[in-house]
């Protein structure tokens, strides 16, 4: 079921790649992708602990970047963004179960920025509230 909640946000944004991070660190558990998107599944060498988007999102705030190439000055995270295959625009929302985040749901957009729209950023707290359900 959950990996229908993934696809069906990858399906309705068209985006690139829908990931479900949970667990001690935050690793990637499940992931959806578009035609010739790089799986990240499996990727250990990002220090999720430190990454400025990650932070945010566990302290509760649903993070939407148009263009990631400008939204933080780390070099880390730019090292984080080649490895991920050009992240070039992102909405990363936490997963709440009891008021605390369990999970993270990433929406990737690859190559180009892109302006996420209204209705996409509800999209994502939707998938987010209904993989919480599932948990």
């Amino acid at each position: 079921m959950i990996r229908a909640v993934l696809q069906g946000l990858l399906d309705e944004t068209g985006a690139s790649r829908v990931t479900l991070r949970r667990g001690e660190g935050f690793p990637v558990v499940e992931e959806v992708l578009a035609p010739g998107a790089p799986a990240i599944a499996g990727e250990q060498t990002v220090d999720m602990g430190t990454q400025p988007v990650a932070l945010e999102v566990a302290a509760g705030r649903q993070v939407v970047n148009d263009d990631s190439a400008t939204a933080y000055d780390d070099p880390e995270y730019h090292r984080m963004r080649e490895l991920y295959g050009g992240l070039a625009a992102q909405i990363v929302t936490p997963v709440f179960r009891d008021g605390e985040v369990v999970a993270i749901v990433s929406l990737h957009q690859l190559e180009a920025p892109r302006r996420w729209t209204e209705a996409e950023v509800a999209r994502c707290r939707a998938a987010a509230d209904r993989i919480a359900d599932l948990l």
